[in-house]
């Protein structure tokens, strides 16, 4: 099935089961990637992901981080991951080690 809608052309649509997918799935990815072609993967007959190919462009330069004018500057939304960040730059990561671990009276 080839389905057209305005500039965007989709190829056939297949679906597979969950073992399947597993047992296959680098032939699938090959099938999405360079056949163009939709996977949907099944659970008991129900839908529950699909595989599709990436759009043009999609590789380079479409980051999440890149769009702009979705939210107004003032947005606290800004705010907060400002405050995210900073608060990610000022931690340090806790290291165990086996001289850290403490006793309890139990074990000695």
């Amino acid at each position: 099935m080839v389905i057209i809608r305005g500039n965007m052309r989709r190829t056939k649509e297949s679906a597979v089961n969950v073992a399947d997918a597993k047992s296959q799935f680098s032939d699938l990815l090959g099938r999405v990637a360079y056949g163009r072609e939709t996977i949907v993967i099944m659970r008991r007959g129900r839908p529950m992901a699909k595989l599709v190919p990436l759009q043009e462009g999609a590789e380079e330069g479409n980051e999440l981080a890149q769009v702009e004018g979705w939210l107004a500057e003032e947005d606290p939304f800004f705010t907060i991951m400002d405050e995210i960040v900073s608060d990610r730059r000022r931690h340090h990561a806790r290291v165990l080690g086996s001289d850290s671990v403490t006793k309890t009276p139990s074990q000695d």
